[in-house]
């Protein structure tokens, strides 16, 4: 019995010792991470003192910040493993995406507000210096970019019938016809190529007002003087039509994966029951694929804000601005005006635009996706 008690106090007294070493390393990894954070923000504030020339301190590079980043990073592994023990140790699995996640993704997008604060020309010989309050009223009465920022609208709005032809081009390959196989590859060449290829081989050749084949066609149909670039409606059709045959086999092949998992068995219930195509369609296709064609559409949508290589190549903007997109006048900012503060205001300010509009537009989508299902 006494040999009993002692064994069981003995056990007793080895967990509270393990629990005490366990204690232990967890504040010694919370005080690890703490001063490695500490030692890293003290780095950072140097370097963009030094940067501004507020305290000047002879940093000439960003490789202090890169070092101290990198300390901050094996200090954080190790403080993990210290505090949670195994699930440390799984954790740091992840370790190297989060990483790669702040050092690509959060710190340039801070470094940019950074420089959106600033009036940094690089034809300037004067230096740089904070003008926060200066880009934000650029920004308020720049007529241009809120012209570009209302073309963006119509972009966008112009997905909905990249979706009505994507999705009626996604029925035809999916019905039983004769070469179906051939057509499948054919519709999806145009994805195959980059946005300026077919900006210089549609824009710049098939579309040339003097000498062009469409052109010639359009003289020969009664256009006597064609010009897909000269009035502004025109030349934003223009650069959307191009715009859309790049870009509808990447709908067409999102709707055609869809239309190829539905139950079959649905369909020729309809067909047996007497429904017409349309009917059918209506009633049952479209809203099984209900979820796809969300995806599809919200996907294309955050592809056409970015919109910029084939209206820099081919219209620059013009005429007057009808072409401009946000990114082909930021482009234009940095590229013909050296404007990198002012360029940067703009794009960081397109950048909350962005994430705003399509949180919004997610939210909407799911509610939306609720109320029908």
């Amino acid at each position: 019995m006494q040999n009993e008690i002692a064994s069981r106090a003995a056990a007793d007294a080895r967990h509270r010792a393990a629990d005490a070493a366990v204690a232990k390393r967890a504040v010694a990894g919370r005080r690890l991470i703490r001063a490695a954070s500490l030692g890293l923000g003290l780095v950072v504030l140097a370097q963009v003192l030094s940067a501004t020339d507020v305290l000047p301190l002879g940093l000439a590079t960003w490789r202090p910040t890169l070092f101290a980043y990198i300390v901050w990073s094996v200090a954080l592994g190790i403080s993990q493993v210290l505090i949670r023990g195994e699930q440390g140790k799984q954790a740091l699995f992840l370790l190297p995406a989060l990483l790669f996640t702040i050092a690509m993704v959060i710190f340039p997008t801070f470094f940019g507000l950074g420089i959106a604060t600033t009036d940094w020309n690089l034809s300037s010989l004067t230096g740089v210096h904070f003008d926060l309050f200066g880009n934000i009223a650029t920004l308020a009465g720049d007529a241009f970019f809120w012209n570009a920022l209302l073309n963006m609208g119509y972009y966008v709005l112009s997905v909905l019938v990249q979706y009505g032809i994507a999705f009626g081009l996604a029925l035809l390959l999916n019905a039983d016809i004769r070469g179906r196989k051939f057509f499948r590859v054919a519709f999806l060449l145009p994805f195959m190529l980059s946005p300026v290829a077919i900006s210089w081989m549609i824009g710049k050749s098939i579309m040339e007002a003097r000498y062009g084949p469409a052109a010639t066609l359009a003289r020969m149909l009664g256009w006597e003087s064609p010009a897909f670039y000269g009035v502004g409606w025109i030349a934003r059709a223009s650069i959307m039509t191009m715009d859309a045959w790049n870009w509808i086999p990447f709908i067409i092949i999102l709707l055609l994966a869809g239309l190829q998992a539905l139950p079959g068995d649905v369909a020729e219930a309809a067909r047996v029951d007497g429904a017409s195509p349309w009917q059918a369609f209506w009633k049952i296709t479209f809203p099984l694929m209900l979820p796809v064609s969300v995806t599809a559409i919200i996907l294309r949508i955050i592809f056409e804000l970015k919109l910029a290589d084939i209206v820099i190549n081919v219209t620059a903007g013009g005429p007057g601005g009808a072409t401009d997109t946000v990114s082909s006048f930021i482009y234009r900012e940095y590229r013909d005006r050296s404007s990198v503060g002012y360029g940067t205001m703009l794009a960081e300010f397109y950048l909350i635009l962005i994430i705003v509009f399509v949180t919004a537009l997610l939210a909407l989508a799911s509610r939306w996706m609720r109320r029908v299902s």
